[in-house]
């Protein structure tokens, strides 16, 4: 089970990064944008860190506030989530 979800992840971090920097790459050239809801859904589904190195590495969506604040609570919610299920339920042996 634990590699599914490993897997699961890594499949989502990727998704996510890449839909962020597409959108990065439309509103550079222009045409249909993605929305702010599906990029913080696949945030919220696991694709935190993907759509935080997109952002950080192509500075996109940085400067836009009331983004900002949705993306840093769901980057707590998950942060939170992590540290309970590393710390509660003491499965530090979840990559074996």
């Amino acid at each position: 089970m634990q590699k599914i979800i490993l897997i699961y992840f890594i499949f989502i971090n990727v998704s996510s990064f890449i839909l962020y920097t597409f959108d990065k790459f439309k509103a550079r050239v222009g045409g249909a944008r993605i929305s702010e809801n599906l990029l913080h859904l696949f945030s919220a589904l696991g694709g935190f860190l993907g759509s935080t190195l997109s952002m950080w590495i192509f500075r996109h969506k940085t400067k836009k506030v009331s983004f900002l604040i949705k993306h840093i609570l769901i980057l707590g919610m998950w942060i939170t989530a992590i540290i309970i299920y590393f710390t509660q339920i003491n499965e530090l042996n979840f990559l074996r």
